[in-house]
């Protein structure tokens, strides 16, 4: 595994949780979105994010992460720059709906502390016996899905903060 992480320090929590530049790195939310929607066999998961300039590059690799998962051709709608209690507002109206939120605060050190949530189609946080486990398995072990030729790989649609409210 390239640049191999403490699985048991950073995959708790409903996801990952972890100090930035230290702890966890972005390739952490490319294993998160590619095991979750190969464990769950997810066809659409919705991805939110606080769109701060830390979580940007975790973000866009959790999309890419989901999309190439096997044969899943996982559909992502991604949104960035939403507040939390909005983007569950957003999946709560889709349910059954697999869902991702990221977002960064400041730690005491100087670093960032990135939390990725993963919630399953029911809208429930992911728990040890519901897929963390596994996945944390997963990543520690490097059987993380690798990417998929083209007419597997699946698509990421992009959408306005705003578009959420709007789209009731």
């Amino acid at each position: 595994m390239l640049n191999p992480i403490d699985t048991d320090a950073v995959i708790r929590d409903g996801g990952a949780v972890g100090r930035f530049p230290g702890e966890i790195h972005e390739g952490v939310a490319w294993w998160l979105g590619a095991g979750f929607v190969a464990l769950t066999a997810a066809r659409q998961l919705a991805v939110g994010s606080d769109g701060g300039p830390v979580t940007a590059e975790f973000f866009r690799r959790l999309c890419r992460g989901a999309v190439n998962a096997h044969h899943h051709a996982c559909r992502v709608t991604a949104i960035d720059s939403i507040a939390e209690d909005a983007f569950l507002a957003y999946v709560r109206r889709r349910l059954p709906l697999a869902s991702a939120y990221l977002a960064v605060s400041d730690g005491p050190d100087g670093t960032h502390v990135i939390r990725i949530r993963l919630c399953d189609a029911d809208g429930l946080l992911l728990q040890e016996d519901t897929g963390l486990a596994a996945i944390r398995r997963m990543i520690a072990e490097d059987r993380v899905p690798i990417p998929v030729s083209d007419s597997a790989r699946g698509t990421i649609e992009h959408l306005a903060p705003t578009a959420p409210e709007s789209t009731e």
